[in-house]
């Protein structure tokens, strides 16, 4: 392996446009020089934050035994391939979010387990994400991805404001990091320098850099490259005919019809095809090193999505979390298949001795155990190995524990990016077994 003129940090560019290229053997990788006898260093470890509202179903919720042999609850019965790189945490909390026992006191600090402000102020904590982008922010083309699914709701819930139940993400203890719902819009914002209507497409635009690089690199790695733009057209091919369905989800109007044309506001209006494009542009920037953070939050706490895919159109997601029914569960099933659908994407991109979801901390967590607002432990499960620091097929149960602070998990998670800091949120040493 010798090096040439090409290297990570050398995009495909275009017109506008700026597309960095997943790992390759070829290349080198994260900014080093790849040798006969020195070869490019491991790719980084990546931070993926998933989130869903008003938590799960009282009794399929659980985890037991070790790998292979892991036995789940039918929530998480759409992770059993990923048993071995999954670590189940069961006891932790947000002593916090017990103050106000409402959504809105539950969610706003998940990520920082700061106090929360109410009485029409706002302020919560500077999130794990957000901290770890400052950090990493300068290495990448965008420093966090912060991705939603459902928009955000500025009202006031008994003296709280709801903006904490719409943000898990925090770039300040004022601010909360702003939502990308549009999936148009995430997509330009990991490859195009500037969006205008009219915009020719990402790939035509980076194709004479892309066929100048393959006669540079190796036959494996024209492969990859090939897969990879297939991957990228998909996505923009998905995201061009996601408005011309006829089926509106996760909102109600306040007329029986509209007495005007619906905006094209580019938000798809089948809920699943929306996740799933959120899904893909986070693997997308992962595999590219567009950016090593993201945080994609399925809905709000106190949602008001519905699931006509699912059959299940006739209450919305809060309402529906309040009860143990079948149709409860085909929805926690629904969003942990977007959970499976990242990992099984991430676990397919070998990034040397590893996949990406090797390299990934891939946490899943609501802010709430049950929909009756139960918030003595938090759901939380974690997929990826933090580039071979975590060992997973795991059930680690912290629920008899003294210290079994949600922020100790934070400081492990930090530890294993090379972040390391006396305190966060409430919490003053990592947990030992992650």
């Amino acid at each position: 392996m010798t090096a040439h003129k090409f290297s990570r940090r050398t995009f495909l560019r275009g017109v506008g446009v700026t597309m960095a290229l997943p790992w390759m053997e070829s290349l080198t990788v994260w900014g080093d020089t790849p040798t006969v006898t020195k070869p490019a260093s491991e790719a980084p470890v990546r931070l993926a934050v998933l989130f869903s509202g008003n938590g799960f179903h009282t009794k399929e919720w659980w985890a037991r035994g070790e790998g292979r042999q892991m036995e789940l609850g039918k929530v998480l019965a759409p992770l059993t391939d990923f048993r071995e790189k999954m670590l189940f945490i069961r006891g932790l909390f947000n002593e916090e979010a017990q103050k106000g026992n409402i959504h809105s006191s539950q969610t706003g600090n998940l990520l920082s387990g700061a106090p929360l402000a109410s009485g029409g102020e706002i302020r919560s904590g500077t999130s794990i994400d957000q901290l770890l982008a400052q950090r990493y922010g300068h290495s990448t083309k965008v420093p966090s991805l912060v991705l939603g699914c459902e928009k955000s709701n500025p009202s006031v819930h008994k003296n709280y404001s709801m903006l904490y139940s719409s943000h898990i993400s925090w770039s300040s203890p004022t601010t909360p990091t702003p939502l990308e719902i549009y999936p148009a819009l995430a997509f330009d914002r990991l490859f195009k320098d500037e969006v205008s209507k009219g915009d020719k497409s990402v790939l035509d635009a980076v194709l004479t850099d892309a066929k100048d690089l393959r006669l540079h690199i190796s036959a494996n790695d024209r492969r990859k490259l090939d897969e990879y733009l297939d991957s990228v057209r998909d996505v923009e091919q998905r995201i061009e005919n996601a408005g011309k369905k006829g089926e509106l989800q996760g909102w109600r109007p306040t007329l029986a019809a509209p007495n005007i044309p619906r905006p094209a506001d580019g938000i798809p209006q089948d809920i699943g095809e929306h996740m799933r494009l959120m899904c893909d542009i986070l693997v997308l920037g992962f595999q590219t090193d567009t950016t090593r953070i993201c945080t994609l939050k399925l809905n709000n706490d106190h949602s008001s999505l519905r699931f006509p895919n699912l059959g299940v159109d006739y209450m919305i997601h809060h309402l529906l979390s309040h009860s143990d029914t079948a149709d409860w569960l085909k929805v926690n099933q629904f969003f942990l298949e977007q959970v499976a659908y990242i990992a099984r994407k991430l676990d397919a991109i070998q990034e040397g001795p590893r996949t990406a979801l090797d390299n990934t901390m891939l946490l899943y967590c609501s802010s709430m155990l049950t929909g009756g607002h139960d918030a003595t432990q938090l759901p939380v499960v974690m997929l990826g190995g933090a580039g071979g620091r975590i060992k997973g097929g795991r059930v680690l149960d912290y629920k008899e524990k003294p210290d079994r602070q949600m922020c100790r998990l934070y400081l492990s998670m930090m530890d294993k990016m090379d972040v390391r800091l006396p305190k966060f949120g409430d919490a003053t040493a990592p947990l030992d077994a992650v």
